[in-house]
């Protein structure tokens, strides 16, 4: 049975005992005159100061000139779907623009070693020497704010070029790639000025060097340390090459101890840096046996999705190294694998690598590769010879120029990233032998590598902060080199979500409504419930899985996945859904009932859903007035416009970005700027909404100006929003005296229109009826008090019917002090002195301020708005009286609904070593083997390429590295989870119960009574019974384990890691090309170590440190 069935059993057989002690009697009709009284005030109070009968009226006056469209939402998201195409269309010929340019610039571009030339370097511009002259490749260029670009200073007359701390920036190659793609720069031009919703546009070559549109000045971290290459950016990656399975094969055998198996792991931790969503992998490590690192993958390859590639990451670090190699029984268990999942028609279905890490192999196991490989080399082998020895560097070496593959020697940690980058090299040389330029999209990110990214965080709406790129390789056209497939690089160009969404308007979607965008892999691009960030202490951070958000996780009703199944293959269709909606930060949940319409956006991989609330949610609301009529009431100064909504496009023409909305929409109508361009159907609903609502600022400042100081002092401000977006307000007291300063301001932006929602005072009328009001307790965060609830924010919608349709017009409210709602809750919560308590048993006239008494105010989810005591107010009910909460459940007067949230983050203890961090900063893990260093030094020597890891950031990155290990040594991790969560809600048809309650030795009374025309509901409980056996009702989310019995904990965590959702592979596949010169396969360098520098180095570090 149940525990909530055993508890009910209890308290009902408790009911009938006879009691050690009497119960104080509440008269139930004492209770509910007091209801009603409460009630009736307040409800005067609301109607009076926030003008609702009126604005009610006024749109009654109007009904019969309305009319009400339902909305046909296949049609609609079609329509959504083809502007989106057209628009990401004109990004895609900018990119091509560039390809071409670029391509014609190599081809006509000779090599020169001696080249001398001076560019825009974009961390040196505008540096002056000490005599006040400008650095060497720091010229002047001038930046200016440009709101296009997030207000960053830019220059969009001329791009500049960034290169990563390890590149030298004057290195032949860097200095004729530069020279090459200054052709780049009218095209640069040429395309913002073409298409002027362009953002940033770059090249990214293959040298190291990135080449940006709009010039910016790049900063670097706080250790001088500029670690952004262009090369390790998932578009770049992703436009080099096709779709490709690959497993890492590791040596963990005894001769790879020490910084040997450093260099390995990182390693790996590169080439898992290089993989995408679209990829496949697994990591195998051999010594006398073969071992899968992550056992649950055994047999199988894993999407290279940013969950399994950081859980990877995890494993590599607690690698060990032991025992004697078998590299035959690794690579032929690779193979294995590769060939089943490739009969299978599993994985990418497109390239497959083998990447062999070893410090050495003792033969070249040609049977292996003549039984499993040849003649056909479907699978590629990449090999890395780990450490300076060279003895059997020829056997590593033959086994890539014999299997397509390249090798290479990595004796540095320094050496890793150049060395690694090779690999893709290979990849791309059958697509650029065969000049196939293929468009590639990239999954959602965030770009956090420019200047001012956290105060982007903080500005926008989680939901629309990401950003996609459109890329394309770009090739070496010159028939000399044609059979090497020279990969010079590849264009881009970002496209911000936001800047797409704004096709899909807030107004045609209704109040509930929304638009979504995701990926061929099922991935999440854009979704009002998706949260990318976290917040650790008091900065915002992207999570580490923010772009691997799956449509399943956000649209967790769809348990069949029969949506998800849908979008990722391209179908158009509708689905409906009965779905409950969290709000106000998860403490409350509308119950909605969902129409989906979906479609694919052509020449993407994208696809586009379409959500409209059943019932007033598929009605838009058609009235119509004259010009002039309207344009006379929106010049009232009690008006403003959603500004994140576009009326008028004014991001185009520069002299336009500094309007306003408003500003916008009055210049179109008066015809001051006939070049904007506007949407007329929005524009005419304003106009209507303006009108109708206009009376209702002469009826606020009347009522301001004969505002009583005593009876009604706390109504702090009067409100209303419509559907299109126009909202009018008025301070009853003057801005010193508002408690809460950020309502109706940016500041709260739950509390106004924005690009994803409606405000959730507006939200919420419009699930409760018409004329009823929503009572909702809130605070002021970071005020001083410490957050305690100190106003509440009171609204109701407004409905138009014409033709039996309904919707909603407009919500109305105000926002007063919690102060006045609790000056009338004390005065109505007694009995009058002069009461006639003949034959009353117990105290008589009854006050809720007597000792015996407890009484509160609580909403509709159970969260109180007055109580006794002040440090209960805003607080769950359950927390503070758990037996009444208990029986309130089991009465049913309150249910419990259970939500999910698969985006959480929770605490895990914290371990020194975690993941992979150590591992991104190589001189982390050197100086953790410092002890091992002095006992080997002569073989470090040896091994350890000192001027390659003194030219690095490496040394840079220490003292950031032991500094953050420091600060987190006694903190929690956060890591992502998924939980599950309790919300209350009041079965509103129960408008009045009471009961009694065993509590041991005395039964505890209680009774509740909703408030007329509320959200509301009165609790008179017995204060003199202590009910403190019965444990608290509490909120709190618990994460969600994934196991089923203890037996099968194992089993379950594995199945649900292996688990294969349905995706869509890209269309395009670049394998092999019969002219590819796979004798172009790598070779070994010689570098030499000098211990002078080395004792230098050493000493420096020291110095740093300090």
């Amino acid at each position: 049975m149940v525990p909530g069935a055993i508890l009910w059993l209890f308290l009902s057989l408790n009911c009938l005992l006879p009691s050690a002690k009497s119960q104080a009697k509440i008269p139930l009709e004492t209770v509910k005159s007091w209801a009603d009284a409460f009630g009736g005030e307040i409800y005067f109070i609301m109607t009076k100061y926030s003008g609702s009968l009126l604005l009610q009226k006024k749109y009654k006056d109007v009904e019969p000139t309305l009319k009400i469209k339902e909305v046909d939402g296949l049609e609609l998201v079609k329509k959504f779907s083809e502007e989106m195409e057209s628009m990401l269309g004109r990004k895609v010929e900018a990119v091509e623009r560039l390809v071409e340019a670029a391509e014609d610039a190599d081809l006509n571009h000779e090599f020169n070693s001696s080249l001398v030339f001076d560019y825009y370097n974009s961390l040196l511009i505008n540096e002056k020497d000490g005599n006040d002259n400008y650095v060497e490749l720091g010229d002047e260029l001038i930046l200016e704010p440009n709101e296009h670009f997030n207000n960053l200073l830019v220059n969009t007359t001329y791009s500049d070029v960034q290169l990563p701390t390890n590149v030298y920036n004057k290195d032949p190659d860097i200095l004729n790639g530069v020279y090459m793609s200054e052709a780049l720069n009218p095209i640069f031009v040429d395309n913002f000025q073409r298409d002027p919703t362009l953002t940033w546009q770059y090249f990214g070559s293959s040298t190291g060097f990135f080449r940006l549109y709009p010039g910016i000045k790049w900063m670097p971290d706080e250790n001088g340390v500029i670690s952004f290459d262009c090369r390790n950016r998932g578009w770049y990656i992703q436009a080099a090459t096709s779709p490709k399975d690959v497993i890492i094969v590791v040596d963990i055998s005894g001769s790879m101890k020490g910084l040997r198996m450093t260099i390995a792991k990182y390693t790996i931790i590169t080439i898992l840096d290089t993989l995408g969503e679209n990829d496949f992998v697994n990591i195998i490590a051999y010594n006398d046996y073969v071992h899968y690192v992550e056992p649950c993958f055994k047999g199988i390859l894993v999407q290279a999705d940013r969950d399994n590639r950081e859980h990877f990451k995890q494993l590599v670090d607690e690698l060990q190294a032991k025992g004697v190699g078998t590299v035959n029984k690794a690579v032929l268990e690779s193979f294995k694998i590769l060939r089943e999942f490739r009969e299978a028609g599993q994985g990418g279905l497109c390239n497959q690598a083998i990447m062999l890490i070893t410090d050495g192999a003792v033969e070249d196991y040609e049977s292996v590769f003549e039984k499993y490989n040849w003649p056909d080399r479907k699978v590629r082998v990449f090999t890395y010879l780990i450490g300076r020895e060279v003895t059997f560097a020829e056997n590593v070496k033959w086994i890539a120029c014999n299997n397509k593959g390249y090798y290479t020697q990595i004796s540095t940690l320094a050496d890793v990233q150049e060395n690694v980058m090779e690999y893709l090299h290979v990849l791309s040389r059958p697509m650029v032998i065969n000049h196939d330029h293929d468009i590639i999209w990239t999954e959602a990110y965030m770009d956090s590598a420019l200047p001012q990214s956290e105060e982007l965080f903080a500005s926008q709406a989680q939901s629309l902060l990401l950003m996609t790129t459109v890329a394309m390789p770009v090739f070496s056209k010159k028939n000399e080199t044609r059979s090497h497939g020279i990969l010079l690089g590849v264009v881009g160009s970002d496209v911000p979500l936001r800047e797409l969404l704004k096709l899909a308007p807030r107004y045609k979607l209704g109040v509930h409504g929304y638009a979504f965008l995701n990926t061929n892999n099922g991935y999440i691009l854009s979704h009002p419930d998706l949260r990318p960030l976290y917040r650790e202490g008091k900065k915002l951070k992207p999570k580490p899985n923010y772009n691997s958000v799956d449509l399943s996780e956000v649209e967790w009703e769809d348990q069949d996945e029969i949506l998800r199944t849908a979008m990722i293959n391209g179908e158009t269709g509708y689905l409906a859904m009965d779905v409950k909606v969290p709000v106000d930060k998860g403490k409350r949940v509308l119950f909605l009932t969902n129409d989906y319409f979906f479609t694919d956006i052509s020449g993407t991989p994208f696809s586009l859903g379409v959500v409209l609330s059943r019932g007033h949610g598929e009605y838009i609301l058609l009235g119509n007035t004259s010009v002039e009529e309207g344009l006379h009431d929106l010049l009232q100064p009690d008006l403003t416009l959603a500004n994140e909504w576009i009326y008028c496009i004014t991001d185009i023409d520069p002299d336009h970005r500094k309007l306003s909305q408003l500003e916008a929409m009055i210049r179109f109508l008066t015809g001051e700027e006939p070049d904007l361009e506007c949407d007329e159907d929005l524009v005419q609903e304003v106009l209507f909404d303006a009108v109708v609502t206009a009376p209702m600022e002469a009826y606020w400042t009347a009522l301001a100006l004969n505002m009583s100081d005593e009876t009604e002092q706390g109504v702090e401000t009067a409100f209303l929003g419509t559907r299109a977006g126009l909202m009018r307000s008025l301070l009853y007291v003057g801005s010193e005296k508002l408690l809460n300063r950020k309502f109706l301001t940016l500041g709260d932006k739950e509390s106004i229109f924005t690009m994803d929602h409606f405000p959730l005072w507006y939200r919420r009328a419009a699930e409760h009826p018409p004329g009823s009001f929503i009572y909702s307790i809130t605070s002021e965060e970071g005020s001083e008090g410490g957050g305690k609830p100190e106003v509440v924010t009171v609204s109701t919608s407004v409905a138009v019917t014409v033709d039996g349709k309904t919707a909603i017009a407009a919500a109305v409210g105000v926002q007063i002090k919690l102060e006045l709602l609790q000056r009338k809750f004390w005065m109505a919560m007694r009995q009058p002195n002069d009461t006639d308590c003949s034959g009353v048993d117990g105290v008589c006239p009854l006050s809720c301020q007597d000792d015996n008494l407890n009484c509160f105010l609580i909403d509709n989810n159970g969260f109180i708005f007055i109580s006794k005591g002040s440090t209960e107010i805003g607080k769950f009910f359950g927390e503070v009286d758990g037996s009444v909460m208990t029986q309130l459940l089991n009465m049913g007067m309150f249910r419990q609904v259970t939500m999910y949230d698969y985006q959480a983050m929770c605490k895990m203890p914290y371990h020194h070593h975690s993941g992979a961090r150590p591992l991104l900063s190589p001189i982390y893990t050197f100086l953790a083997a410092v002890k091992w260093l002095i006992s080997d030094f002569l073989v470090f020597l040896l091994e350890f390429n000192i001027c390659g890891f003194w030219h690095s950031d490496n040394l840079a990155d220490a003292k950031s590295v032991f500094h953050h290990s420091h600060k987190h040594k006694k903190h929690d991790m956060l890591q992502p989870c998924d939980t599950e969560y309790p919300v209350f809600v009041y079965e509103n048809t129960i408008k009045e119960t009471n009961g009694l309650i065993e509590c041991g030795d005395c039964q505890k009374m209680f009774v509740a009574q909703q408030i007329a025309n509320s959200n509301l509901l009165l609790l008179v409980t017995d204060a003199a019974c202590d009910c403190s056996i019965f444990p608290p009702v509490l909120l709190e989310a618990k994460e969600v384990k994934y196991i089923l019995l203890l037996s099968q904990r194992a089993s379950v965590k594995c199945d649900r890691m292996r688990s294969q959702k349905l995706r869509r592979r890209p269309d395009t596949c670049h394998a092999f090309h019969p002219e590819e010169n796979a004798q172009d396969c790598g070779g070994a360098a010689e570098i030499s170590a000098s211990l002078t520098l080395l004792l230098l180095a050493l000493v420096t570090f020291a110095l740093l440190l300090r």
